[in-house]
């Protein structure tokens, strides 16, 4: 028969101090996951933080470009409202014997795929001048109105016959636009002081479309 060996009290000393150990380890193996989910939950509400930070800034950018449109129609009104009033007096001191006043005119013709928004026509017997008026006037805004000015008589029948000018309005307009528009053919208009005044010189001589 074999013989069995007897545990002598060194082995439990070693088995109960190898239990405590892992015990022990147990416990640390807890504090870790613990400590793991702890920051995955802190991550967690950071990210949430974060998400109402982005919305709230996203809110606000929206809120701030409302404002920022709201804003340059109003501008926009204030500038027809300045230009408006004083339109056919510029262009008689200018020798273009205006009368009348129409405001935002609109035209669409679906046959010949064109369509335009006047937003002032000043008008008499045998010419008139198609007033574009801006807060702040671009370079790109002056080539759109060469090219309303170049479909006026094909929506606007009932001035055919006559001369028309093209003019550009604005409270706020950089000298090089300003120069890019006078190049072009435009009367050139911008506040001066409490007044509307037409900056072209003496010389300038307008195109006639």
């Amino acid at each position: 028969m074999s013989e069995t060996t007897q545990p002598t009290p060194g082995m439990f000393d070693e088995i109960k101090q190898l239990l405590k150990e892992l015990a022990q380890q147990s416990k640390e193996t807890d504090r870790k996951f613990q400590e793991t989910d702890r920051k995955f939950q802190e991550t967690d509400r950071k990210f949430q933080e974060t998400d109402l930070q982005f919305k709230e800034t996203e809110r606000q950018m929206k809120e701030t470009f409302k404002k920022i449109g709201e804003l340059g129609n109003r501008l926009g009104e204030f500038v027809e409202g300045m230009v408006a009033p004083a339109a056919v007096r510029l262009f008689q001191e200018r020798g273009i014997e205006v009368m009348g006043l129409n405001r935002n005119m609109e035209r669409n013709n679906p046959q010949l795929g064109l369509a335009a928004q006047i937003d002032l026509l000043a008008v008499n017997g045998d010419a008139c001048v198609v007033i574009e008026v801006k807060s702040h006037l671009s370079v790109d805004d002056v080539d759109e109105h060469l090219q309303r000015m170049e479909k006026f008589k094909a929506l606007f029948h009932e001035y055919a016959d006559k001369r028309a000018y093209g003019a550009v309005a604005a409270m706020v307009l950089p000298d090089d636009v300003a120069r890019y528009a006078y190049r072009k053919g435009f009367f050139v208009i911008a506040q001066r002081g409490d007044a509307a005044e037409i900056l072209n010189d003496e010389g300038f001589r307008p195109v006639a479309w």
